[in-house]
């Protein structure tokens, strides 16, 4: 079991989320981060699907009841491990009765959230042993159901850990680590001062609606991801988008990375909690190799929009892929029973 000392803003139970059934009006949901949690998961020799914890804005506090193994997906997170402090991208043994904390309070910023992340990830060996619903363990927030009773984490909710029969099979070998995403060529790009972050965007099918100016803009101009952001979509602020005719347009299919323009010219990019159809102008759409960009940016963070063609945006997942290859290769090429008879 885990022990949930304090779930801070906001935790829930999430793995790579609940595919296949968008024509009944359900979102496939999942970790926002879905590059965090799937290497964290890899380093503790789970599948890359196997259900994690996704933490927002840190400060939460876990107690893990029996000996496991752990890694965090994240950067920046200030965790420590029975006050020692860990750091993400690592692979480490856990004994029972550790706690781990995130965010720890410093005397010159108090309960301060990372900089750089909006999100943790916590992957233990086994995975988390919710029972799946439509395939997928993934909290649904909206809806209610999978996850842990449906719902954000609570103090003192108890979460089942997995058989990690199939994981690493030496629980207390040596910790070890790999680069991560920063220093693996898929860094966010990041301005010291201002937050900046830079995602690459495809044009979408109504692109060629909006102005001349409004499609410069797009490109030219800065935008601030806004307070009123979640995990259905984040609003954006910045120059207004017109179209050269406003039109009613009928509903149509939308998945996540989509960006829409409502009549208030400000966009939405919709996330893994979106709506699975929609009826405003889609402007654009995230690549998918950088979604866990935009998931990890913080509120008020700054973006920058790019534009690309399909040959970029699959360059890039098949760079995403090989990062995550080069992790299962790591933990393969371990010889995890030496390590175990070494240790002893």
């Amino acid at each position: 079991m885990i022990e949930i000392i304090q779930p801070g803003m906001l935790a829930s139970v999430q793995d790579l989320g609940r595919h296949g059934h968008r024509r009944l009006g359900i979102h496939p949901g999942g970790a926002l981060n879905t590059l965090a949690l799937s290497s964290a998961n890899l380093l503790v020799g789970n599948p890359a699907d196997a259900a994690g914890i996704e933490i927002t804005m840190g400060v939460c506090e876990l107690r893990f009841k029996r000996d496991t193994r752990i890694a965090l997906g994240g950067d920046d997170i200030g965790a420590t491990l029975d006050g020692k402090p860990i750091s993400a991208c690592w692979s480490i043994p856990v004994r029972a009765g550790s706690t781990l904390k995130l965010a720890l309070a410093t005397p010159d910023s108090p309960e301060q959230p990372p900089r750089h992340s909006m999100r943790t990830y916590l992957a233990v060996a086994g995975g988390i042993d919710v029972p799946p619903v439509l395939g997928s363990r993934s909290t649904d927030l909206k809806a209610g159901f999978g996850g842990h009773q449906g719902r954000p984490l609570r103090r003192g909710d108890k979460l089942p850990i997995g058989d990690a029969a199939h994981a690493l099979g030496a629980v207390h070998g040596p910790a070890f680590g790999v680069r991560s995403p920063r220093w693996s060529g898929l860094a966010l790009r990041e301005d010291e001062n201002s937050h900046h972050v830079t995602l690459r965007i495809l044009p979408g099918p109504e692109f060629e609606q909006f102005t001349s100016a409004s499609m410069e803009a797009l490109w030219s101009h800065a935008w601030r991801v806004t307070p009123n952001s979640n995990r259905m979509g984040y609003r954006l602020e910045g120059a207004e988008l017109k179209r050269k005719h406003n039109r009613d347009m009928l509903s149509h299919g939308v998945v996540p990375g989509v960006i829409q323009v409502p009549p208030s010219g400000q966009p939405i990019i919709l996330m893994g909690d979106a709506q699975t159809t929609g009826g405003y102008p889609k402007i654009g759409v995230v690549i998918g190799a950088d979604l866990w960009k935009l998931a990890q940016a913080p509120l008020n963070a700054t973006l920058r929009l790019e534009p690309c063609d399909p040959q970029v945006a699959l360059a890039a997942a098949e760079e995403q892929q090989r990062y995550l290859d080069s992790i299962r290769d790591t933990v393969a090429a371990l010889d995890w029973s030496r390590a175990t008879l070494y240790r002893k």
